[in-house]
């Protein structure tokens, strides 16, 4: 930048009130501007905008409101109808052409959700046309009130057998069939009273403290669990253990390899999984071919069970679906606990549950929405999963959510809309009112293949490979939930996921980075001396930066850090050039903000300053910042010229007047 050039923009900014101008009494360079950029009081916000301002950006940050202004009752009637029910709102736009690519879509997720349901079903404990009620209600619940295009609702793996591993370990299936089927309604109730309230009150924020690494760990591990699960089908085990971690299965699995498994259903298990992988693996390669790996499931369980039914080979030790309930939903909203020992079961079971659902389906809606460039709104995402799951629980379902991969298949069948979800819902519906009698042969070795073929997705090694390459320690929590999961049990994984999740976050709050700044050669820049080693350090001058807001957490650490560094180079300092530190100046500009503890911190620093003859420097303090020094009183404390708007300016200005 020319003199003249910037001599004419601080002339600018001097008039608009921007900055005060002070003459330097020194040139860092002849590129550098000759003036000093004072640092103003911000205008003084009252607590209530304060407050405002805060609950907008907490809980309203992405909602539009300013459209609901100057309209009449009418346009406001129909905004809040949209806002609920976003059906009313593309409803409008919609057409035949949109039409036939749900149709499309939402036959073709209906081929492989039906097969899937059955197997779904019974990681959860339940009987298999409990899948397929999951799969009826609550799609079209969600296709009125979601806000994805592309999800695609109903039971899901994971949370199935998360639902199922929590509701054992309090009722006995086989023993209280009844009892448990209570419970899991009364799960399913609070499960989606949890989205809903999530959402109702926008506390979406909080399923982001389950982090990514978390979820790909604990979705791998329940993935393996999942599969070994499946063992029983597979090989046609009638006694298996009712744990998952993998030594009590696989104990199980070898202590019957001499009388358990079943040849017949070895065969059955193995070829149909071979040709369910096969058929992935072309969908895979191939994006025409998406609806190969759709209608697998469906084509498995055709032949399969035509075959056991002409052979007659469930006389043969091949165990069979035997029978599924005939007719849609019931009721069951008089079933619920509301009231008794089971209730706090109920709700805490379906608290967890609700969550990991919440978490799975914000995941696939956000990476589908992103993949078509369009808005998601996840608080109405989870009022919408929170009123299917309530609507679901009196209606015979069990925790629905997004599927992955059933969302992928309908999003690479072209879908438009969540009319594919009402597509899929009355395919299901036809299926339980016409044709579940025609599943009665169908064999479990075939459930077994599909669900493991499903979940193989599930374990996601290049996410783990790049967890390593960008940061060990979310790694180290991805590790930490797949092995829990694995080698425990699936409860056991999530709560060591979450923990190890918060113990980053405190980590990283109770620690923050704080770095020397040395000058950038031929600039006016200060930089990390650690990431620019051509930076060099100002003699007698120790300049910090904190890359945290400073609350009452760290606010300790940083003063007793800065003291240290402090000391450290002065010992340096010394034995180079026998200079002592005189200033110590700490770049704010990272810092968003800080509290009382920080206040009183950055006040006790000041004072050991100042029994160490050393300045205390501020440069670069934000809006809230300042606000809070001047605020406090701390800004005349340390001196309102103490306090400049960049590090530069501080050298600038200081730098002269230090003794030689």
């Amino acid at each position: 930048m020319s003199k003249r050039v910037a001599d004419e923009a601080v002339a600018a900014a001097v008039e608009s009130g921007h900055i005060t101008r002070e003459p330097s009494s020194r040139r860092l360079s002849e590129a550098a501007l000759p003036y000093i950029h004072k640092v103003e009081k911000p205008p003084k916000q009252g607590w209530l905008e304060e407050l405002k301002w805060t609950v907008k950006e907490t809980f309203f940050h992405d909602e539009p409101l300013r459209h609901f202004k100057d309209q009449p009752r009418s346009r406001k009637f129909m905004l809040a109808l949209q806002a609920v029910c976003p059906i009313f709102d593309w409803g409008r736009s919609y057409n035949l052409s949109k039409f036939k690519g749900d149709l499309i879509s939402g036959l073709t997720i209906a081929s492989l959700c039906i097969p899937q349901d059955i197997g779904y079903s019974g990681l959860a404990n339940l009987d298999p046309q409990y899948g397929l009620y999951s799969s009826f209600v609550p799609p079209l619940i969600y296709a009125f009130m979601g806000s994805s295009r592309d999800i695609a609702i109903g039971p899901v793996a994971v949370v199935s057998l998360l639902l199922g591993s929590l509701l054992r370990d309090e009722i006995d299936p086989e023993l209280h069939k009844w009892e448990y089927h209570r419970l899991a309604f009364t799960a399913t109730f609070f499960a989606g009273v949890t989205q809903f309230v999530l959402g109702f009150f926008r506390l979406g924020f909080l399923i982001d403290f389950l982090s990514h690494a978390a979820i790909v760990g604990f979705m791998a591990g329940a993935a393996i669990t999942i599969a070994l699960q499946q063992l029983k089908g597979l090989l046609g085990i009638k006694k298996f253990t009712k744990k998952t971690d993998i030594i009590s299965v696989m104990h199980s699995v070898w202590g019957s390899v001499h009388h358990g498994w079943n040849w017949q259903t070895i065969l059955i298990g193995v070829s149909f999984l071979a040709f369910l992988l096969t058929a992935k693996y072309v969908g895979k390669k191939n994006k025409k071919y998406f609806w190969v790996p759709a209608i697998a499931p469906l084509i498995s369980v055709v032949i399969s069970t035509f075959f056991v039914f002409i052979t007659h080979a469930d006389k043969h030790g091949v165990q069979i679906v035997n029978h599924i309930k005939k007719g849609i939903n019931p009721a069951s909203a008089d079933q619920i606990y509301f009231s008794g020992e089971y209730l706090t079961k109920g709700i805490r079971i379906g608290v967890v549950a609700g969550m990991i659902a919440l978490t799975e389906a914000a995941a696939i809606g956000r990476t589908f929405a992103a993949m078509k460039d369009y808005q998601l709104d996840g608080n109405k995402e989870m009022i919408a999963l929170g009123s299917m799951n309530i609507v679901g629980s009196m209606t015979s379902c069990y925790v629905a959510t997004g599927s992955f991969s059933r969302s992928a298949v309908n999003y690479m069948a072209g879908c438009h809309t969540t009319v594919s979800n009402i597509v899929m819902s009355c395919v299901v519906m036809l299926t339980l009112l016409l044709i579940t009698p025609l599943f009665k042969y169908t064999p479990n070795a075939i459930l077994a293949s599909i669900i493991i073929s499903a979940v193989v997705g599930l374990v996601d090694i290049d996410a783990m490979i790049l967890l390593w390459k960008i940061d060990k320690f979310d790694f180290i929590t991805s590790m930490g939930a797949f092995f829990g999961v694995v080698f425990h049990s699936v409860e056991i994984g999530l709560l060591i996921a979450v923990a190890i999740s918060f113990a980053k976050i405190l980590l990283q709050v109770t620690r923050p980075r704080i770095a020397v700044l040395g000058k950038i050669p031929r600039s006016a820049i200060y930089r990390n001396v650690l990431q620019y080693p051509d930076a060099t350090k100002v003699p007698g001058i120790l300049i910090l930066r904190v890359d945290s807001a400073i609350y009452f957490s760290n606010c300790n650490y940083v003063r007793d850090r800065a003291l240290l560094w402090l000391s450290d180079e002065e010992d340096k300092q010394k034995e180079i050039n026998g200079t002592k530190i005189q200033l110590l100046i700490i770049d704010l500009s990272p810092v968003i903000d800080i509290d009382t503890g920080g206040i009183h911190a950055v006040e006790d620093l000041h004072k050991s300053l100042e029994k160490r003859h050393v300045q205390l420097i501020l440069a670069n303090p934000g809006h809230k910042v300042m606000d809070k020094l001047h605020t406090s009183g701390l800004a005349n404390v340390i001196g309102e010229d103490k306090i400049f708007l960049t590090v530069a300016d501080a050298v600038t200005a200081l730098a002269p007047k230090m003794e030689p």
